[in-house]
């Protein structure tokens, strides 16, 4: 059985991400509800240390 090494941990966690923000990106594309965008940006906070950011630059919380 093959060793995962860090490097490729981190690379499968960034791919991982990356499909997820075009999953969320999708959904805001649709003009959801307030609550929707709500969610979206706990959903970022889990993921990601730079959250914030994000959610400021995707609009999501005003």
């Amino acid at each position: 059985m093959p060793v995962i090494s860090e490097r490729g941990k981190e690379l499968k966690r960034r791919r991982h991400r990356r499909k997820a923000y075009t999953k969320f990106k999708a959904i805001l594309a649709k003009n959801p509800s307030a609550d929707m965008k709500a969610h979206i940006a706990s959903k970022l906070r889990k993921m990601t240390p730079s959250a914030e950011l994000l959610i400021e630059e995707w609009k999501l919380l005003s």
